[in-house]
Formats: C-alpha cells, sequence, structure tokens
C-alpha cells in the first residue's frame, strides 16, 4: 500500500473513505512508511474535542530535520533544497544544497546554544525573506527549542505583543530588509520593541542591507563571525511527537493575537503528505511557494513540507512589481519553476497591468498553479489560467488556516476537476460539515452554512500558548464536539465546497487576517476620536479592504479632516503595520447600535458596498435615525 500520491479521481475516492472509515490505521500506514523515527509510537491517536484535547503518534521519538534534511544527504547531497532569489535582480540567486542546508542549520543550532538557547525556549524569529531565515527556524527545531516567527513588516508594537505573551528569551533578526526600491529597518523596529520587552537577553543581526545600525552591548551580536566560528556538526535533538515544534501568531476578532501552537509529528506527517499531492511533486520539480514564511503557508509549504520530500523549494526575497510586474514570470522563466504558489491579491494586482508582463515570458515550465490565502474571485482565477497556465497547468484553490497546519480543503492536480471560485473537495482525512445556527448539521448538497471538522486531523493546533480556556471558547464551544473554523461555506450539487467568509470580526485584506478591534483599539487612542467600527468592502486588488467609521468627540468641522485621516492611518501603521491601514475613513455623528449596545455591523457594511437601500428592518435599532445620517454622508 502507498496511497502517498494520488494519481486519478477513482483513487481519491478510494483513499478518501479508508482515511475516513479507520484513520488510525490511514495515518500509521503513511507515517511508517515515509518518515525515519528514532522510536514508533505506542498509540495512533487519543482525542477529546470537549476537552479539547489531540495526541498524534504518542510516545514517537523522532527530529523533525532529520527528516528533512539528514536523510536526504545521502541520495539527494547536491541536490539544491533552497534557491534564494534575492529582491535585486541583478544580485545572484544562490542555490543551496542538501549539504550545505545541513552544515549551516547545523551551525546555527551551536550559535543559539551557545547563547544559552535550551530545549523548550521559545525564539523569536524577525528575518526578512533571506537563507537565514529557514537556517533559524530549522536550527531551533534541531535542538528542540520552539521557534516563534514574526512577519517582518510588523509594527514594533505588534512585535513585542508577541515577544512578551510566549516570553522569548532571544530574537534573530537582521540590520534591514529590501522591500522593492525601498529599505526598512528592522534593526530599529527591534530595539523600539524591546523597550518593553524584559525577557529578552540576546539579539543576533544578520547583515543584509549593509546600513548603519546601533548594536547595545552585551546583548546584540553580529551573526555572521558567530556563524563562521561555530561547529557544522550538531546531533538532533530527539523530541516527543507531541513536543512544541512553532507557535505562529494569528489575529483574533477581539484584542491579543492567538499564538497557536504545532507539534511535531503530526504536522510533520500532514504537511509533507498535503505538499506531495496538492503540488502534484515529483523528484525533479523547481518548486516555488511566494507567501512569506511569517505565516503558516510559508512555514508549511516553503520550508517543511517541501524539505521532509526532499524537493527543492524558491525562497524569494522580492515583490511582484519590481523591477517591474514581469518579475514573478521572468522569475518562473529563469529556475524553470514547475508548481507556482500564490495569493489572489497579487494575481488581481499582476492582471490589473494586463498581459504584455506575462508574454514576454516563457511559462511552459509551469505545471500546477496554486492560490492560498482567500477565496479567488472567478475573473482572477480565469486570468491566471488563459494567461498564466496557458490552459495547460490545472489552478488548486487551497483553504486552510494557521490553526490547521497543513491544506484542508483544494483540488488535487489532474485528478479533482476544477471549478472557479471553488476549494473543490476535502483533503485526504479531513471531515468537513456544515452547520446551521441550531447547531444541526445541514445535509445534502447545494446548501450552505458555517464550516466546522468533525474529527481531528494530525496537524491541528494542540492549543493557544498559554491560553486553552481561549482555544477552547474559540474553536471548540460554538457547535459539540466539532472544530469551528470561523467561515461561511457553500456546499454544491456534487459537493464541491466554496469559502464564503469570516462569521466574526476578521477581514481578510491581501491575504492577511486582520482583526478589527485591535485596529480600533489603535484608532481609538487618537486624542480626537471617540468610537469607531471597522467593517470590510470588497476591492479589486486587495479582495477586501478596510473601512472606518469615526465618531469624533467634537463634531464641529474647526479640524482638518484629511489631516486627521492621515494621523489615523499613523497611528494603525505603528501599532499593528501598514497593512492594516484605512482605504476609507467616514466621520460620523453615531454608529448603529442595538439596545443592548452591540454595533450593528452589518449595516455599516451594506452602506460601505453601496448597498444602503437593502438594510432590512432597522426599527429595533437603538438609534435608527443615525443610519440615514451616515448614508447622506456617502452619497455626498
Amino acid at each position: 500500500m502507498s496511497n502517498y500520491h494520488i494519481k486519478h479521481l477513482e483513487e481519491y475516492f478510494q483513499v478518501y473513505r479508508k482515511s475516513v472509515e479507520n484513520p488510525e490505521k490511514f495515518w500509521e500506514e503513511i507515517a511508517e512508511e515515509h518518515f525515519l523515527w528514532r522510536k514508533k509510537w505506542d498509540n495512533v491517536l487519543s482525542w477529546d474535542f470537549t476537552k479539547p484535547e489531540v495526541k498524534w503518534f504518542e510516545g514517537a521519538k523522532l527530529n523533525i530535520t532529520e527528516n528533512c534534511i539528514d536523510r536526504h544527504l545521502l541520495t539527494r547531497g547536491d541536490k539544491t533544497a533552497i534557491l534564494f532569489e534575492p529582491n535585486n535582480i541583478k544580485e545572484e540567486a544562490q542555490h543551496i544544497t542538501y549539504k550545505q542546508l545541513h552544515q549551516n542549520v547545523c551551525k546555527m543550532a551551536n550559535v543559539l546554544k551557545s547563547k544559552g538557547v535550551q530545549k523548550g525556549d521559545r525564539v523569536c524569529v524577525y528575518l526578512p525573506m533571506i537563507p537565514e531565515l529557514v537556517y533559524t527556524v530549522l536550527a531551533c527545531a534541531r535542538i528542540g527549542a520552539v521557534h516563534s516567527v514574526v512577519f517582518a513588516g510588523f509594527s514594533s508594537t505588534a512585535l513585542a505583543t508577541r515577544i512578551n505573551d510566549c516570553d522569548c528569551k532571544i530574537v534573530i533578526t537582521s540590520d534591514g530588509s529590501f522591500r522593492g526600491k525601498k529599505t526598512i529597518d528592522l534593526k530599529g523596529i527591534v530595539d523600539e520593541s524591546l523597550e518593553s520587552c524584559e525577557g529578552v537577553k540576546t539579539v543576533l543581526v544578520a547583515k543584509r542591507i549593509q546600513s548603519e545600525i546601533t548594536m547595545k552591548q552585551d546583548r546584540d551580536f553580529w551573526l555572521q563571525p558567530l556563524l563562521e566560528e561555530a561547529s557544522s556538526e550538531c546531533e538532533p535533538e530527539i523530541m516527543d511527537a507531541e513536543d512544541p515544534l512553532f507557535i505562529l501568531y494569528t489575529s483574533g476578532s477581539t484584542g491579543m493575537p492567538k499564538g497557536m501552537l504545532h507539534t511535531t509529528a503530526g504536522y510533520m506527517v500532514y504537511a509533507s503528505y498535503t505538499f506531495k499531492n496538492v503540488f502534484n511533486y515529483t523528484e525533479n520539480d523547481v518548486y516555488w511557494c511566494s507567501a512569506d514564511v511569517g505565516w503558516i503557508t510559508g512555514h508549511s509549504y516553503i520550508i517543511y513540507g517541501p524539505l521532509a520530500n526532499g524537493a527543492t523549494s524558491v525562497l524569494f526575497e522580492g515583490v511582484p512589481s519590481y523591477p517591474d510586474f514581469g518579475r514573478f514570470w521572468q522569475t518562473v522563466e529563469k529556475h524553470k519553476i514547475t508548481q507556482f504558489y500564490t495569493a489572489p491579491t497579487a494575481i488581481r494586482a499582476l492582471a490589473k497591468e494586463g498581459v504584455d508582463y506575462v508574454k514576454n515570458y516563457d511559462l511552459s515550465s509551469l505545471k500546477v498553479l496554486g492560490t492560498v490565502g482567500e477565496p479567488i474571485n472567478e475573473e482572477a482565477w480565469h486570468w491566471y489560467d488563459d494567461n498564466v497556465g496557458k490552459n495547460q497547468a490545472p489552478i488548486v484553490d487551497t483553504w486552510f488556516q494557521t490553526e490547521n497546519g497543513g491544506i484542508m480543503i483544494t483540488p488535487i492536480p489532474y485528478v479533482t476537476p476544477t471549478k472557479p471560485t471553488y476549494a473543490t473537495l476535502p483533503f485526504i482525512g479531513i471531515q468537513p460539515a456544515l452547520m446551521n445556527e441550531e447547531g444541526k448539521e445541514i445535509e445534502g448538497n447545494q446548501v450552505s452554512g458555517r464550516l466546522c471538522i468533525k474529527f481531528p486531523w494530525p496537524s491541528i493546533a494542540r492549543t493557544i500558548w498559554g491560553n486553552h480556556k481561549r482555544y477552547k471558547e474559540t474553536y471548540f464551544s460554538a457547535f459539540e464536539n466539532k472544530y469551528f473554523t470561523g467561515d461561511e461555506a457553500l456546499r454544491d450539487e456534487v459537493g464541491y465546497y466554496r469559502i464564503t467568509g469570516r462569521v466574526d470580526d476578521v477581514i481578510i485584506v491581501s491575504g492577511h487576517n486582520l482583526g478589527t478591534a485591535p485596529i480600533e483599539d489603535a484608532i481609538n487612542e487618537h486624542p480626537a476620536v471617540a468610537e469607531s467600527a471597522i467593517v470590510g468592502f470588497p476591492h479589486e486588488i486587495k479582495g477586501n479592504a478596510l473601512y472606518g467609521y469615526v465618531i469624533l468627540k467634537d463634531t464641529g468641522e474647526s479640524r482638518n479632516q484629511d489631516n486627521l485621516r492621515k494621523e489615523i492611518n499613523q497611528i494603525i501603521t505603528e501599532q499593528i503595520g501598514p497593512i492594516a491601514k484605512l482605504d476609507k475613513i467616514q466621520f460620523t455623528e453615531g454608529l448603529p447600535k442595538t439596545r443592548s449596545g452591540k454595533i450593528m455591523r452589518r449595516i455599516l457594511r451594506k452602506i460601505a458596498n453601496n448597498e444602503a437601500d437593502n438594510l432590512g428592518d432597522i426599527s429595533t435599532l437603538l438609534n435608527p435615525e443615525v443610519v440615514e445620517g451616515i448614508i447622506k454622508k456617502v452619497l455626498n
């Protein structure tokens, strides 16, 4: 038996059936045949969603880096593991072989050890998309430290929150990063964040942009000289299957970001198995996921999934628009990319620039295209299919979340017939359910409801770091004995799934999950602001953009409203990051509220979406007259 690489639709249904009828047996066979274990498990799975508690491969011993690196050394030592494509097109790409990866990861692991990092310690990684990022992540896994990668576009406040929440003792960063024509002062952001992080004793700094930076005595160290001195041998720490591997933060609809904790064995098995099938990976492919390692997509589908399969994975430092809008396609041609995985936002931005940028390049190497981060709209899907894939490379529109660890609903290329805007069928082992608001499962097809999962899969997050109560409340309290995704979905006449949006106040902007509460908190800190509410509205490039309704303390027109708008966005940039800036800000005298004081976002959403003539009954509101005032201002 090896259902490791599914080749046709009938086989998908067979394997899927097996995986849901006897999940333990199914995953045990996958784990046994395709990975290196220091000790086998005593029990494949124990779970209880009421607690919630999930354990896979209990009692097994392993190190994930042995599976991602060491076991390939004999057969693929000279094969490119990481292909680094720099921001500047004139800088040469680096081909880092499995042997070189092994040496660099061991060196980095020894540097971390020399700075006192031990098994179980949390390490904050705030780096641009450069090879040191991959080395650091894998070095943590090598020695049993828990990596917490923070996207290097977050502000110092957002970084400090994450460092303090999981009590990191060390931060790895760089002097700065390139972003197209611009440079970003990452070290400056780290310095600012550490003013409120007492637990951090050490900062290691990689050189990237060669800028002048301040180094704090006894705390800050240049990484390069330490790596040069370090030994390139480092025995892997033997980990338990359920030992923590990483913490990755995701925006909640309220307040604090949630530190999702992923453990070792189940995550490895699922990330590896999904990668192999969703991207139809074969030995000499050159695979490119353009996401940032700061997101779950980067963890699972730039680092762990590809490397566990002995693949060549492209690490791209640049942006799609630099030096021009042909950059993605120039890169595909240059490296003969076979699988390309990106976000709908990027596709929409490139489509807007026209097809001339695409036509200049030979894209015939492509055999699979993928999208991730949000559902792809029909227009972008067809543009991608026609102009990039030339109707030859199937599109996998993948759905999953930070909490899931790996792809959950997706077509399998050359196996599942695709349908624009649909993520299609559940991946092997995933048991979705659509629920109504009364908590009953909706049977049959051509229905929609709240998307839940009925049974644990190997890479499910085990908890929210330091807050199991919140984990239970967020994911397991809405529907009995089910994991609730927070998404709405519909199932069509053949059983295909389409994700239709978030149920709570999380808005997906350019593939980033942004909770409205932290943004509103930031706006409300402006001395002129009394209250605010954020909703999403459709945006042709970002998918959604943010619309802010803001009540000022002084309703007189004495203040310059354009300046106020700039100041509000400046506060958001400082506290959360530029990704959370508002596209539209409307000053208003009030917000529509229920009698219990809850803001009726549904109404604000409709107004932002130009659907003011379809608000339904607003007479039950505490202040229906406010709605008319808001509509009038929009019409003006």
